[in-house]
């Protein structure tokens, strides 16, 4: 396990935890260590936080999407994914402040996180004074907006972006990692035209901003699946030369 800095001898602490009004901020601790959990709720919980936990990468989704908590505290090192997964995964529809803690030092891990929506990164061992000062920093910045819904419901279309699901007329529909991105996407920003171009960067990668063909066929087997007529669409609109929304009614 990785080894904590704890307070030293003869450092003031809080006699008792600082009491939790309703108003807490919450903060989901995403970790498979119980030892470490248990001290992050300890010290969180006398910082006057309330603390969710989490021992796995679907475990913390899940709660993540449960409780809308204010800020995540994740590691990388999870027992079913990896927390950089998990951290792209949190980013499909939701932009709560994440501080990864973990283990891996590199550079290169530190880079991933950073780009991939992460908002501080924090090595094992580490300070628990200094942790808590990089929280209370965190939720001071406060979201830039809030939160997207972990789901979106569209008539008889139904997205969960926490399990990655879409469902149509209750029944699942089974898409490819593309053709869920590319709905996804129309979803996040329903009602609203996205450019093919913000889809081919977002999806495809900046390389392919002019692959247009590549979305055309994309969006061709989404409706094929949707049951969704171009001619007359129920949830996929085409906007001749620009890009495609997803209906909001």
């Amino acid at each position: 396990m990785p080894v904590v800095e704890r307070p030293k001898l003869g450092a003031t602490a809080p006699s008792q935890p600082s009491p939790m009004s309703t108003n807490a901020a919450c903060i989901l601790v995403i970790d498979d260590e119980p030892q470490i959990r248990k001290f992050l709720r300890i010290s969180l919980n006398a910082g006057g936080y309330r603390v969710v936990e989490a021992g796995s990468g679907e475990e913390g989704l899940a709660q993540a999407a449960l409780n809308r908590p204010d800020l995540v505290v994740l590691d990388l090192g999870l027992p079913d994914k990896d927390g950089q997964q998990v951290l792209r995964e949190l980013r499909e529809w939701s932009q709560v402040p994440v501080l990864v803690l973990s283990v891996r030092a590199a550079e290169s891990e530190k880079v991933l996180a950073l780009d991939g929506g992460a908002n501080d990164y924090v090595t094992k061992p580490f300070g628990i004074q200094e942790f808590l000062a990089r929280i209370r920093a965190l939720l001071r910045q406060g979201h830039q907006g809030e939160s997207q819904a972990a789901s979106v419901t569209v008539g008889p279309l139904h997205l969960d972006f926490a399990y990655r699901r879409v469902a149509l007329d209750g029944a699942e529909v089974a898409l490819t990692r593309k053709e869920y991105a590319v709905l996804a996407t129309l979803a996040r920003h329903l009602g609203r035209v996205v450019t093919q171009q913000q889809l081919l960067k977002d999806i495809w990668g900046p390389s392919h901003v002019e692959d247009t063909h590549y979305l055309r066929v994309v969006v061709g087997h989404l409706r094929q699946k949707l049951a969704d007529d171009p001619a007359n669409p129920r949830f996929i609109v085409t906007e001749a030369g620009v890009g495609y929304r997803l209906r909001d009614a």
